[in-house]
């Protein structure tokens, strides 16, 4: 006779595995999730809601899902759309919860008519170029009230609304300059399109070695920027 119990034992604590399993960027890309991206450790969905009403509409209906759920996304409504970011925290990553969300809330987007437009989401980051981090990094900490516990290079805006400031290693110099420079994650596929219109406004590239991890741009002054994507990476 078959114990019902201990096969139903068995999936539950498969289905907590799954749950806490931070997912790759191939991962997330073997969903299918069609409305995400993942940037960095989260999904990125970006919906057009053509007015504040459906917007709003919009983000009751993901409130209530997510209270079903258990899992609650970072919501930033605006007229006319809703960003939305999902992600595991106490991970670290997105995880299966997030992919469960994540089809959720489209499937209200599509019910309510907010169009997904996942090819404008994009993370900006600031990099800044110093011989010794650990000597700066309280400063920056303390200024910003960011946290500086979780990376000997990077210190994370606790809210997740502001960047993440991350150390660019370089060498000492005699005299003390400040340098920083812009890493901007977009989604892999609308990277080349990017950077032709960077280009085409009077940028150079500077470097593609690290492509499609990054690139290296700079303008007709010098300044510098990267833009970059989770391919060719061990974490998204």
């Amino acid at each position: 006779m078959t114990d019902d119990t201990t096969d139903d034992h068995s999936d539950d604590h498969s289905a907590a595995r799954t749950d806490k399993t931070v997912l790759t960027g191939h991962d997330v890309e073997a969903e299918l999730l069609e409305d995400w991206r993942i940037l960095f450790a989260a999904l990125h969905g970006r919906f057009e809601t053509g007015d504040f009403a459906t917007g709003l509409a919009l983000v009751n209906e993901i409130g209530r899902v997510a209270e079903e759920m258990n899992h609650h996304p970072d919501l930033d409504l605006t007229y006319p759309r809703l960003d939305v970011r999902l992600t595991s925290h106490d991970v670290g990553g997105v995880t299966q919860r997030d992919v469960r969300l994540a089809r959720a809330i489209s499937e209200i987007a599509a019910r309510l008519g907010a169009k997904p437009q996942p090819g404008e989401t994009s993370v900006l980051e600031l990099g800044l170029d110093t011989a010794d981090f650990a000597e700066i990094k309280p400063f920056w900490s303390a200024l910003l009230g960011y946290d500086d516990s979780r990376d000997d290079l990077e210190i994370l805006d606790p809210d997740g609304t502001m960047p993440t400031i991350w150390a660019q290693e370089s060498e000492a110099h005699e005299t003390p300059r400040q340098r920083w420079h812009l890493d901007l994650r977009v989604p892999p596929e609308t990277a080349e399109a990017r950077i032709r219109a960077a280009l085409e406004a009077g940028g150079t590239l500077v470097s593609e070695a690290r492509a499609p991890a990054f690139w290296v741009l700079a303008d007709a002054q010098g300044n510098k920027a990267c833009v970059t994507t989770w391919l060719g990476r061990d974490h998204a």
